[in-house]
């Protein structure tokens, strides 16, 4: 392994152990030196790659930001009808909720508390720019509701993070007809 390979793999270790220590413990119990120890590095390795705590949970949450929105808009074109648009990257999303438990729930915790300062969170609004733009267009050509992007989100994409947190639970199991309900109801929900 050359030294490239191996800053790497100690940087995805990070990543890593930081994805699994703030789900399960909170980003406030998830002190640095249970990060390095996790990770099997030192903990002044972090520091190499990040400045603080803060720094480091700001670029997972863009890291794997990023890694969703490629996954969500995989297979979508932005010349396509509203709907179907809006069916590829719903089902995109689903689909990573529940394949990518960890980093999912990761995402959730970050959008739900204050974990992530604003200049990371808005960074973090800037990959979703292809569905924002796909429900303006859904609106100016009224196909979708006229309300906030916080509304079409909270009703339509939001509910997958609570079905992915019962499936995980044991409560419920997601199956593929549960998948295409609950498709029909976020867009029902949506749609003018």
């Amino acid at each position: 392994m050359n030294i490239t390979s191996k800053s790497e793999h100690k940087r995805k270790a990070l990543i890593e152990a930081t994805i699994e220590l703030v789900n399960n413990n909170g980003f406030h119990a998830t002190p640095m030196s249970k990060i390095a120890k996790m990770a099997g590095v030192s903990a002044g390795t972090i520091y190499l790659y990040f400045e603080n705590k803060q720094d480091l949970v700001n670029q997972v949450y863009i890291e794997v930001k990023s890694a969703f929105t490629n996954f969500a808009f995989k297979n979508y074109d932005e010349k396509m009808p509203v709907e179907e648009g809006f069916k590829i990257i719903w089902k995109n999303i689903a689909k990573f909720k529940l394949q990518e438990f960890e980093e999912a729930y990761f995402l959730s915790q970050c959008d739900n508390t204050p974990i992530i300062d604003e200049p990371g969170r808005q960074e973090g609004l800037i990959h979703l720019q292809p569905l924002l733009d796909l429900w303006e267009r859904g609106i100016n050509e009224g196909t979708i509701k006229e309300v906030s992007p916080y509304s079409l989100y909270a009703f339509s994409i939001y509910p997958v993070a609570f079905l992915m947190n019962m499936q995980q639970r044991g409560v419920y199991k997601l199956t593929p007809e549960h998948i295409e309900e609950a498709y029909e109801m976020a867009w029902n929900s949506i749609k003018k």
